[in-house]
């Protein structure tokens, strides 16, 4: 499903990725573990090709960085759910409006952007809060928005850059058992994160990155 052989990434005289080679299956749950600054963004952004690798490929659903045109990456991107640290809510939407407006671009019809945002809300435990703006919302709630807007395309692979990084111990708790649930249905999950206490409440595979390489998988 996605393969890195021999990827570099290099931004002047930063070497932000050394020789990353690694491959996660199709339905796999995989935590991308180190410190700030070791590389784990820049490894996301390569996979949902927002970055080309200065040597090496990068291969994502058949897709490969050496051969894909920049007008052929919205389409695999719909087949990619996207979940970051900062929550990147429309605040002058409602939380439905939200989660549909990430369909819209796609042409769905008005009633299937309606029906797929409640399903994705529901999945999440949101259905209730689907008329609030988000700065009515805590941080935990807003969080399970964006996982919802990231499910709305029902992606084949789901990646997360630090789910957990601004919330509490109950609200990390919940978006791990989101996170669990989801890959129980099928979806290949990628979580990067500097805290190795996620590992703890689900383990899973751990590939560990430290200063651009990776020391463990």
């Amino acid at each position: 499903m996605i393969e890195l052989q021999n990827v570099w990434v290099e931004k002047g005289d930063s070497i932000l990725l050394e020789d990353v080679t690694m491959a996660v299956r199709k339905g796999e749950f995989v935590y991308l573990i180190g410190p700030s600054g070791a590389g784990k963004s820049t490894l996301l952004r390569l996979i949902y090709f927002d970055e080309r690798p200065t040597r090496g490929r990068v291969a994502v659903e058949g897709r490969n960085s050496d051969a894909i045109r920049d007008r052929d990456i919205p389409f695999i991107r719909r087949k990619i759910g996207l979940i970051f640290q900062d929550f990147n809510l429309l605040r002058d939407r409602t939380v439905l409006d939200n989660v549909a407006f990430a369909l819209e671009v796609t042409g769905a019809s008005r009633s299937t952007l309606h029906r797929r945002a409640l399903a994705a809300l529901a999945a999440v435990g949101m259905t209730q809060k689907r008329n609030e703006i988000p700065d009515h919302l805590s941080g935990g709630e807003r969080q399970r928005v964006v996982i919802a807007r990231a499910l709305v395309n029902e992606p084949v692979l789901l990646l997360a850059d630090e789910p957990t990084g601004n919330l509490d111990a109950r609200a990390t708790e919940n978006v791990t058992e989101i996170l669990r649930n989801i890959h129980r249905q099928g979806t290949a999950v990628i979580v990067a994160t500097h805290d190795a206490t996620l590992t703890q409440r689900s383990p899973h595979r751990t590939v560990r990155l430290e200063s651009g390489k990776i020391k463990g998988q």
